[in-house]
């Protein structure tokens, strides 16, 4: 709830963003989602966020403002406000102010998910946890439980909960990832160890926990051994074809419908985390049902391409009380019925801590939507029948009021790639009309200006040859001296006389941004941002140019025709005439 009087609204709950954000009154390129759009002007606390040295502005309005792109090309922009912001009724925090975005704009699914809006709970200084702890008014740490694959609801705390005694922890290193990260070390399928070097799980940025991906992505090296194991658990089940020709998704029939007899045909999977413990999951943490055919079921789990990061989804926390415990830097994991919870929580059967300087912990009820829109993706993907699992979303780019550590997909100075989609994993379509023109990024390099410009001809190429793209597609925008080292701007083009990516296309450039491996000749560098744009808009004339051009050619032709038989009919006509003697 936002505002006196409150406003209602139901927004998504996301551990990879930094920022809330809800529709603004003033959006005319906004969806329809399930409550009316905020409306400042009905606050009597509302205020905007005024420019300050810390924010992205709009000057002619002196107002903040922030903007957040993700990887399957979804986008929401707009201004900073700040007002009271409370949990509904049943929450025991008082109202507080808090930094939110009023969403001017929205594309791709956004535009069409039936929630109002994103509350982001990763590290930043927009993040409501971090805004929240800052004002001393809960413990640096939070909750969430999400339902399972058939009920929704679930619960979410604000501020430290007692742990059960029974909760699996692992630690979490925020100084190694700004993502909220485990240690995984192993898994075990049907309570055996597969042969996987625990070296696997600890590439590039370890093993990454994002309520905002649905499903889960594991390396190549960890892929292929956990497939074979799960495939060869399973006897008497037929092995068919996914919901959609176009992706390979692995589905067996014949298991039934019943969700609490799953564990009867298909195996359990521990993870080992770093301390040795384990935590089991049941099959509905790594399956999703199969949309066409009665009693079959996908695997929930991909080959995450080329990239060496493990990314578990929301799959993974079905029915399964997550604790972020910041304060301590560890991530708590404990097997429950989320959708009673809220009820056990209200029992105190796990009573909440005190919070600091006698604040309240807030706990919310997650199911102010319905059932099926309650999914941990912040895009609208919902974990359910569909046979479309999206891609991991990594590649929010922070473009915010105040500068928030990326988290989960955001991408920032820190050079934080997002998660490129696997093999076989199929993308996010892009709802709409909405189109990719171009892409453009900026990547900073510790080399210095005067040094980096002899080589622009050798980066262009470099950079073409990781994107897999053509040379004359790679348009250098932009060289800048930044400090001891460079920024650069750059766009990629479609190729030839196109006017647009594919959907594929451009998510296979975007998965690629992050990985970029250039000549030792440009030192470190890293990613700072990339943003999609609409096609460009041709005039007239450049849409039209080929008619133009032949038009003109058979008007040259036709006129130098029509004066060619002119001139001979003139030549033949004076040929033609008799001249009389001068002295006749």
């Amino acid at each position: 709830w936002i505002g006196t009087p409150p406003q209602e609204f139901a927004l998504i709950v996301d551990t990879g963003s930094t920022v809330t954000y809800v529709p603004c009154n003033s959006c005319d390129q906004c969806g329809n989602h399930q409550d009316p759009k905020f409306q400042p002007d009905l606050s009597d606390t509302y205020h905007p966020v005024k420019c300050n040295p810390d924010c992205t502005c709009d000057t002619e309005n002196d107002q903040c403002t922030y903007e957040r792109q993700y990887a399957e090309m979804s986008s929401s922009s707009g201004i900073l406000g700040e007002d009271l912001v409370s949990f509904g009724n049943m929450s025991e925090l008082k109202p507080q102010r808090a930094v939110f975005g009023c969403e001017n704009a929205e594309t791709g699914d956004l535009f069409s998910q039936h929630a109002d809006g994103i509350m982001g709970l990763g590290r930043g200084d927009l993040s409501i946890v971090d805004q929240l702890v800052e004002k001393g008014v809960i413990n640096d740490s939070f909750s969430l439980c999400y339902g399972g694959m058939e009920v929704g609801g679930g619960a979410m705390v604000l501020g430290q909960i007692s742990p059960p005694s029974d909760m699996v922890f692992s630690h979490s290193d925020p100084d190694r990832s700004p993502y909220y990260n485990i240690e995984l070390r192993g898994l075990h399928v049907a309570g055996k160890k597969l042969d996987i070097n625990p070296q696997v799980f600890d590439g590039k940025h370890g093993t990454i926990l994002d309520s905002g991906t649905t499903y889960a992505y594991l390396p190549e090296a960890a892929f292929l051994p956990f497939i074979q194991a799960i495939t060869s658990e399973l006897h008497g089940l037929k092995q068919i074809r996914g919901p959609d020709p176009n992706y390979n998704d692995v589905c067996f029939s014949g298991a039934g419908s019943e969700i609490p007899e799953l564990y009867k045909t298909f195996p359990s999977v521990d993870m080992v985390f770093d301390n040795g413990e384990k935590y089991s999951l049941s099959p509905e943490n790594y399956l999703f049902k199969h949309s066409k055919v009665h009693g079959a079921y996908c695997l929930g789990v991909f080959q995450n391409g080329k990239d060496p990061t493990t990314l578990l989804g929301g799959i993974v926390v079905r029915n399964t009380l997550v604790t972020y415990d910041r304060e301590h830097s560890k991530v708590g994991f404990w097997k429950t019925n989320c959708s009673v919870l809220w009820e056990r929580l209200n029992a105190s059967s796990i009573s909440p801590a005190p919070a600091p300087l006698g604040g309240e912990v807030a706990a919310t009820d997650m199911s102010p939507a319905p059932a099926t829109d309650m999914s941990p993706a912040p895009l609208g993907g919902e974990i359910s029948d569909t046979g479309m699992p999206p891609a991991p979303l990594g590649g929010e780019v922070s473009n915010t009021g105040m500068p928030p550590a990326p988290l989960g997909a955001e991408i920032s100075d820190t050079g934080m790639p997002p998660a490129s989609a696997p093999n076989g994993a199929p993308s996010h379509v892009i709802s709409g009309d909405f189109q990719v023109g171009y892409i453009t990024f900026v990547i900073s390099f510790s080399v210095k200006y005067l040094d980096l410009k002899p080589h622009v001809s050798e980066l262009s190429t470099s950079i073409a040859k990781e994107l897999e793209v053509n040379t004359s597609q790679v348009h250098l925008l932009n060289m800048t001296s930044a400090g001891n080292g460079s920024l650069i701007s750059c766009s990629i083009y479609p190729e030839g006389s196109a006017n647009y990516f594919s959907n594929t296309t451009a998510m296979h450039i975007i998965s690629r941004l992050a990985e970029v491996q250039l000549p030792d000749t440009f030192g470190s560098y890293k990613l700072v941002n990339w943003k999609v744009q609409p096609p460009l808009k041709k005039s007239w004339r450049q849409q039209h140019y080929l008619v133009v051009f032949m038009a003109i050619i058979i008007t040259l032709m036709l006129g130098l025709s029509v004066y060619g038989i002119w001139f001979v009919w003139r030549w033949r006509q004076e040929a033609t005439i008799s001249y009389k003697p001068v002295g006749s």
